[in-house]
């Protein structure tokens, strides 16, 4: 059973497009990994911050719904010493959780270089949740100091994204426009 089935409770597949194996994610979940494997997911208005240590060959990637957890009639944010069980629905959570994976693997965030997918603005709604997923998202890297070194954020598709921790190479494949995201 490879390292990253054990972290993420979940079963590997092979992915022909790339020749490898592959663990999918989906909102709400990050995986860290050392495996030569290939991470995957779909992403709507949703993000995923790909982190990885090139020199000690390790990596990650979270998929997050929201930027943060609002508790409670007062919506104090999830602070990022949250320790409920609301897992990485909340960009806040996903985050900590996913910087915490990679160190115990034993990854030094000085070393770490950030890709950020996804954001896109898929359904016609006055509130633009991407960007605000987005947003949080490179705030939230720019406070801690981790550069990005690549995104595709917003516009008004959907995209498949395959990422490779060992190496930090990202694919995406934007899938079609949605009509009814025009508007």
């Amino acid at each position: 059973m490879l390292l990253a089935e054990r972290q993420s409770g979940r079963g590997s597949y092979f992915e022909p497009e790339f020749g490898t194996v592959a663990v999918k994610i989906v909102a709400g979940e990050c995986l860290a990994t050392a495996d030569p494997i290939a991470i995957t997911t779909v992403l709507g208005s949703c993000v995923s911050v790909c982190l990885y240590d090139i020199e000690l060959g390790v990596g990650g990637m979270n998929h997050f719904m929201l930027p943060e957890l609002l508790q409670g009639r007062s919506a104090s944010p999830c602070s990022r010493a949250c320790s409920s069980n609301c897992c990485a629905r909340y960009g806040s959570c996903a985050m900590r959780l996913l910087l915490q994976q990679l160190e115990q693997l034993g990854s030094n965030r000085s070393r770490l270089a950030a890709k950020v997918f996804g954001a896109g603005r898929v359904m016609a709604m006055a509130t633009d949740i991407g960007a605000s997923n987005a947003s949080f998202a490179l705030e939230y890297l720019r406070q801690e100091g981790i550069p990005v070194v690549a995104s595709d954020l917003g516009d008004c598709c959907p995209r498949k994204l395959v990422f490779f921790p060992r190496t930090g190479k990202a694919w995406v494949k934007r899938m079609r426009d949605l009509p009814a995201a025009r508007g």
